[in-house]
């Protein structure tokens, strides 16, 4: 089974690990597309204006060109150390249980926009590069995705895809036997369903914490439902063929939003 989250654009900077060593990273398959991808990441860093209208970046953010500048000689962290945001802070990856933290090395990959699909204790540098970010000579969708894509296949097993949509464009399961898209969504009492944001992001947090925390590895999606009604999820089908809803109560919604307040 294979857990495939989304990156984040915050991250922790610095790090205590070795420069970049992309021969050292998850799917060494990929390591020519990295280097092209890099390439073009050094050759935007080049021209600081053009980089921060290129990654729309605001006043606060101009700091993040001499960050993509150094790329390549910076420090290191485990991928799963260097996201942060509302996923990573709920997956809180660095409390996790020795247990927990390996079997996020074997069961989890996160979609870079630079470095492609990842381990989650792959060592990588801080650097800013979104899916939706352009870069001289190279479009990231059409670059990534049937490379990406074709690695994240030939690991086998059940995929679960809990990437956003413009992450998933970067690496497309095809095999949709062996794999699931998940949306998190709310369901009210009458049965209406909505997609959400600030609980998608919590909730696919949590759900992967349990999943590594409770050492199950399962080979089809109804198992892994059935697992997740035995540890407080609700993940059923959804309206979509290859797709399934991680549902997130209405209450809990409310109870939330009342603390808020």
């Amino acid at each position: 089974m294979l857990l495939l989250l989304p990156p984040s654009e915050t991250k922790v900077q610095g790090g205590t690990g070795r420069s970049l060593l992309l021969r050292g990273l998850s799917f060494p398959e990929l390591t020519s597309v990295r280097s092209r991808v890099l390439t073009g990441l050094a050759e935007l860093s080049r021209d600081r204006d053009a980089a921060i209208r290129a990654l729309k970046l605001g006043p606060q953010g101009h700091g993040e060109v001499a960050v993509n500048r150094a790329v390549r000689r910076s420090a290191t962290l485990p991928a799963v150390d260097r996201y942060t945001g509302v996923l990573y802070d709920a997956l809180d990856a660095r409390s996790l249980p020795e247990q927990a933290r390996e079997a996020a090395g074997r069961l989890v990959v996160i979609q870079s926009a630079l470095f492609g699909p990842i381990g989650a204790l792959d060592p990588i540098p801080a650097y800013r590069l979104s899916h939706s970010s352009n870069l001289p000579g190279v479009r990231l969708a059409p670059t990534w995705a049937e490379p990406a894509g074709r690695a994240i296949e030939s690991r086998g097993g059940l995929v679960v895809d809990l990437r956003s949509e413009g992450y998933a464009a970067l690496g497309p399961i095809r095999d949709t036997d062996r794999s699931v898209y998940i949306r998190v969504v709310s369901v009210d009492g009458s049965g209406h369903r909505r997609a959400l944001n600030h609980f998608n992001k919590k909730t696919k947090g949590l759900f992967t914490r349990a999943v590594l925390e409770s050492g199950i590895d399962v080979d089809s999606i109804e198992d892994l439902a059935a697992w997740a009604g035995t540890a407080g999820f609700v993940l059923r089908p959804g309206v979509v063929a290859g797709e399934w809803d991680l549902v997130v109560p209405d209450e809990a919604l409310a109870s939330t939003a009342s603390r808020a307040g």
